[in-house]
């Protein structure tokens, strides 16, 4: 076996940028994309992350220098036991859901066995919708690759660190730490011990970053946080691989007698990338009322609607709390959008019991919720002097989408009694005599 880079977990700065990176120097060809013969006997394939046509503004595609071209594969066959992996949501229910914390089972699971479907809503034939996951782990993929061809993945790591492996380089995700592998894209977790995270799945579109408005210029998620691995290849042919294809909500695997990651270059700007999300320049109010959490929007998957997003990733990170004359805590709402939300660490404001790390829950369109009853007594009546939140990291799947619910969910973690936490609002109305 023998591996080159200039670094292991070497990143390129910057969102959509067009990138060139080299673990050989002289291995990207000079001046076109596919020459008769390209250097060191490699071979060129382009991975296109949107239509040929597609505007320019829009248009993501890579090169790819390999070894032996991503084609050097057995056939596919079904896989027979997907697990809880599946495309099967068709539960449809618009009450509120709250899971309890989703433990790393004991027995050895690696990342593709421990994906759990959770949620999804759309047609991946389409390409239109997405699904909402729970992942853990506690034994690495190894020689184990997943592509899939229905959609991007959003990974949110919640406990221990994703050693992510990628045509395109490594990545290293911590908590707090998130990172985006687009449709098409082979990739392998290895993890050292128990590991848990959430994940979506987007079938329609490319995540981008939120137009800022009048924000200006700066602020949210800067552009030049954002991280792209750089080229690491290796040659392994001691071994076989395994190669699985999540194709229309089904799995499929493959064998190869190689590694896939045998990119020795590459250039373009449809590739991988983690973020910090203890980097989000937060915005806040500084007078009165609690602001709508679209200001804490990361990424976004917009719609042919403007403004309407097939997803919005949102996060809820430690932030000065000011407002003067308020009731602090999220507003009650029914919403148009549908909320599925998880806790990396900490606690969330408006819900402390309850609701907790690595547990999750889901506020369906127009399904009322708000702070539970403990919340709303102690934000009317405290003192309001400015307030740090520390330590606290919560986020939010928002989407114009409904869910359905997979068989999983609704058997699994639910807490039964979760409407309950409402049920202390009584009406305090007092009209004047």
């Amino acid at each position: 076996m023998s591996s080159a880079s200039s670094s292991a977990y070497s990143y390129q700065q910057g969102f959509g940028n067009h990138f060139c990176s080299e673990a050989i120097p002289g291995a990207l060809p000079e001046g076109q994309n596919s020459p008769q013969k390209c250097p060191y006997g490699l071979y060129a394939e382009q991975l296109s992350g949107t239509a040929f046509t597609v505007p320019r503004t829009h248009n993501q595609r890579s090169w790819l220098y390999r070894t032996q071209p991503a084609v050097t594969h057995h056939p596919f066959t079904a896989v027979e036991d997907q697990k809880k992996f599946t495309d099967d949501c068709t539960v449809i229910n618009p009450n509120q859901f709250q899971w309890s914390p989703f433990e790393v089972p004991e027995e050895e699971h690696d990342f593709v066995d421990g994906m759990k479907t959770m949620a999804g809503a759309g047609d991946t034939s389409m390409r239109e919708g997405l699904a909402v996951y729970i992942f853990t782990a506690n034994i690495s993929m190894g020689n184990k690759s997943l592509y899939s061809s229905d959609g991007d993945f959003l990974l949110v790591a919640q406990q221990g660190t994703l050693d992510i492996q990628t045509e395109f380089g490594k990545m290293s995700v911590a908590q707090g730490e998130i990172c985006v592998i687009q449709r098409g894209m082979h990739f392998t977790v290895n993890v050292d011990g128990p590991t848990r995270g959430y994940a979506v799945e987007v079938y329609t579109g490319h995540f981008e970053l939120p137009n800022l408005g009048p924000i200006g210029a700066n602020g949210l998620a800067n552009p030049r946080d954002f991280q792209t691995p750089v080229a690491y290849y290796e040659e392994n042919n001691e071994r076989d691989w395994t190669i699985v294809n999540k194709y229309l909500g089904k799995l499929f695997t493959a064998k190869m007698d190689h590694s896939p990651y045998n990119v020795v270059a590459w250039h373009g700007n449809y590739a991988p990338y983690k973020y910090d999300l203890s980097l989000f320049n937060t915005m806040n109010t500084v007078s009165f009322d609690h602001a709508d959490p679209s200001i804490f929007t990361v990424l976004t998957c917009p719609t042919n609607t403007p403004g309407q997003a097939a997803i919005d990733f949102v996060i809820f990170p430690p932030r000065w709390i000011v407002q003067d004359k308020s009731f602090r805590p999220p507003y009650y709402h029914r919403n148009c959008m549908s909320e599925f939300m998880g806790l990396i660490k900490g606690e969330y404001e408006a819900k402390k019991d309850g609701f907790c790390m690595g547990g999750a829950s889901l506020h369906s369109c127009m399904t009322p919720h708000g702070p539970d009853t403990k919340t709303f007594e102690g934000a009317s009546n405290c003192e309001l002097k400015p307030v740090k939140m520390e330590n606290t990291m919560a986020f939010m799947f928002e989407s114009s989408y409904f869910f359905k619910l997979s068989p999983f969910a609704v058997e699994n973690n639910l807490r039964e009694d979760y409407y309950q936490c409402w049920q202390g609002l009584k009406s305090n109305f007092s009209p004047p005599q």
